[in-house]
């Protein structure tokens, strides 16, 4: 009988060729070389990160903008500013003593008086709200910087910051006087910092004078010196009851556009005694923080104006954005800017969110 025939051998497959493309992406990928530099290495975890992070914020550098009307025990919430209202001065002292335990470095008051005149002299009276409101928080003896806006169009019943004259534009030198008065005013009622934001020409010489006549030479002032005739103030002026009666403020607003003509006001206001220097809005004028700070050795302030918190604020009640991340970061890039000090109505809020992040590690 025949032994059955051995299976026979599976012969190996042929190997397929490999497609011209393939062999030419082999290629490539092999000229490709390993990165010597790897900056993801100081990104890989949150402890990391945090150890090489370059701009750190702290509440000591927070200012926080407060909105002073009369009356007892109230806190009027304002519609376009969620989360901010006008407050009595009972009521402003205590949101000070809060925001003073949270570290916040400093408040800005301002005021909404209960009568107005075509002078604005509410601004300078001394039972002014924000004479009353100055004085009930200086009496707490917090560690806080007490600062004082010194403007008149929250006290002129046309809305101008300063006297109109017959063809209905502000009269500079009425004006400045009247600043001045303000100024002394305030500083008297126990205002640290006094803040020019009307943008006059010789608002801070004037002021200065005034002060030193006075006896109050080591009251400081921050002049806002690069002040834009924005849209983004749209909100402060609903809060401070402010909007213009007739025409705008671009006759003595500067002008968006201009970078150069903002660096000359700086230099004036630096030249005519100014402590610190306030760039407004501040978002859309980072690279005027930034040659700020390159430009002038004083201290440089932004102030994160009602339109920029208000956007924030408003998308993250949607849920469109995450309010809390989008407002640090809008914060931060302020700072990474060359901001010392930020004027935000987020103060409070961010003050909280860095002791908690503080907290965690």
């Amino acid at each position: 009988m025949t032994a059955p025939a051995a299976p026979r051998a599976a012969r190996p497959a042929e190997p397929r060729a490999a497609s011209p493309i393939a062999i030419e992406a082999a290629a490539a990928a092999a000229r490709v070389p390993v990165p010597r530099d790897r900056p993801r290495r100081l990104r890989r975890t949150a402890a990391m990160r945090a150890l090489v992070r370059e701009t750190r914020l702290d509440p000591s550098m927070l200012v926080a903008p407060l909105f002073v009307r009369p009356g007892q025990g109230i806190r009027e919430p304002i519609g376009s500013l969620p989360g901010v209202s006008r407050l009595s001065p009972d009521e402003a002292a205590a949101e000070a003593q809060r925001l003073a335990s949270l570290g916040v470095g400093g408040i800005i008051l301002f005021g909404l008086p209960s009568e107005k005149d075509p002078v604005g002299t509410g601004a300078w009276i001394e039972d002014g709200i924000v004479q009353e409101a100055t004085r009930r928080i200086r009496s707490l003896d917090l560690a806080t910087v007490l600062i004082a806006d010194t403007c008149l169009c929250e006290y002129t019943d046309h809305g101008h910051c300063g006297p109109i004259m017959a063809d209905g534009s502000v009269d500079n030198d009425a004006a400045i006087e009247r600043l001045a008065m303000a100024a002394v005013s305030q500083a008297r009622a126990g205002a640290d910092i006094v803040a020019p934001s009307a943008m006059m020409d010789g608002q801070v010489a004037a002021i200065r004078h005034a002060l030193d006549v006075a006896g109050l030479q080591d009251t400081a002032i921050m002049a806002y010196a690069s002040k834009t005739a924005s849209g983004f103030y749209g909100p402060f002026r609903e809060a401070a009851d402010s909007a213009p009666q007739f025409g705008d403020r671009r006759g003595y607003q500067m002008d968006p556009a201009n970078g150069i003509e903002a660096l000359r006001e700086m230099r004036l206001d630096v030249e005519e005694g100014a402590d610190l220097l306030l760039v407004k809005p501040a978002l859309p004028c980072l690279d005027l923080i930034a040659a700020a700070r390159a430009g002038f050795d004083v201290p440089v302030a932004a102030y994160q104006v009602s339109g920029e918190y208000a956007m924030i604020a408003a998308a993250a009640e949607r849920g469109w954005i995450d309010g809390r991340r989008v407002m640090t970061e809008a914060v931060t890039s302020i700072v990474r800017a060359g901001a010392g000090i930020v004027l935000t109505y987020a103060a409070g809020d961010l003050a909280g969110w860095i002791a908690e992040e503080r907290d965690r590690s």
